[in-house]
């Protein structure tokens, strides 16, 4: 598989990944120009653009790219007479760097009605919607068509299929506080950019309770929205989703 079939995986994924270019050589030097490397988000990288101390510096280029999402051109000497040189081989080369954005996930836990509005709603932002019950029948295209992906399963289960990191908005819209009990102990084991739950105050009182029973880490409880939304006095499944994801894109804007 070459890099460019690597990239287009890691995009239909939703992986974040930086591609790195050789766009200009002279003299002597490890690679060609034209020649790529992906650079991941956890560090590992797929190809080469020559090794040694250039590549470490292009993949630490990269991961900064990463993170404030801005392209980079990095210039190294590789001639031993040159007090800035990283190499030997007595050339100079060029590396571009641009990082591949990812749309941000919209995780929605519970495709009851409100949840299922709030699918439909989000498709129009530019979310990476995903849709998790553990009632399957509701995880379907007929119930919510679209460009939706669906985890039909518990929510504790979720992590070990969709890493919880600071990409995920999650909007919990569960059917009552015990699935909520059940679940968030796992979802809070990540790192996501957001967690809003659905519910009056004495419901979030009642899980809150329970998660600190269960020993969840307090600071992680804290990071939690509930009631979810920004306060419109909605009250059907539409108004609700639009209330939602006004809040989660004011988080997202922040």
């Amino acid at each position: 598989m070459t890099v460019l079939d690597q990239l287009v995986e890691a995009e239909r994924e939703g992986k974040a990944v930086a591609l790195c270019i050789v766009i200009e050589t002279n003299g002597a030097v490890p690679r060609h120009a034209g020649s790529k490397m992906l650079v991941y988000g956890d560090g590992r990288s797929v190809g080469s653009v020559g090794g040694g101390e250039l590549e470490m510096r292009t993949i630490s280029a990269a991961l900064d790219s990463l993170k404030d999402g801005k392209t980079r051109l990095i210039e190294h000497s590789l001639a031993a007479e040159s007090p800035t040189s990283i190499g030997v081989c007595g050339g100079d080369v060029k590396v571009y760097i641009e990082p591949q954005v990812t749309k941000p996930i919209l995780l929605i836990l519970g495709a009851g009605h409100v949840g299922q509005a709030v699918a439909k709603l989000a498709q129009h932002l530019d979310f990476r919607v995903i849709v998790s019950d553990d009632r399957v029948e509701l995880c379907t295209s007929e119930v919510i068509p679209g460009k939706v992906e669906f985890l039909p399963m518990l929510m504790s289960e979720i992590p070990s299929h969709l890493p919880i990191d600071e990409r995920v908005y999650i909007v919990g819209t569960t059917r009552g506080s015990d699935v909520d009990i059940e679940g968030l102990p796992n979802i809070l084991q990540g790192n996501p950019a957001y967690v809003g739950l659905i519910g009056s105050k004495n419901r979030w009182n009642y899980t809150r309770k329970a998660l600190i029973e269960r020993n969840v880490d307090p600071e992680k409880i804290a990071l939690i929205k509930s009631p979810i939304g920004l306060n419109i006095k909605a009250e059907t499944p539409g108004e609700i989703a639009v209330s939602i994801l006004a809040e989660v894109i004011e988080k997202l804007k922040s």
